[in-house]
């Protein structure tokens, strides 16, 4: 299984919440409202390509909208790879923290 950077491993999260409303500037909303960091467009388009290429998520095209001057938006959607990636680095992650002292300040 390949690996996921810590971006790709937010916005496959991000995608995975919104469903079937994940287009670039909805993702990087939702990335903002889990974490209060607002990413640039770059540092959510780029990683998007790479998840694309190793078959961890699914593009298609909306329709057009009058908002958008007739252009039509992307959407993404996450693919069994993709869950199984995010299944991998939640489990990975599961096990490096146990038994680790709570660190948590909440």
């Amino acid at each position: 299984m390949k690996h996921l950077s810590r971006t790709e491993e937010a916005i496959l999260l991000a995608i995975l919440k919104l469903k079937d409303s994940a287009y670039g500037v909805s993702i990087r909303d939702q990335i903002f409202s889990d974490t209060g960091d607002r990413w640039s467009f770059a540092l959510i388009y780029v990683p998007l390509e790479k998840l694309l290429h190793k078959g961890y998520i699914e593009k298609h095209q909306g329709d057009p909208t009058p908002e958008r001057g007739g252009k039509s938006k992307y959407y993404y959607r996450i693919t069994s790879g993709g869950l199984k990636a995010l299944q991998a680095v939640h489990s990975f992650q599961k096990k490096i923290w146990s038994g680790a002292p709570n660190i948590a300040n909440d």
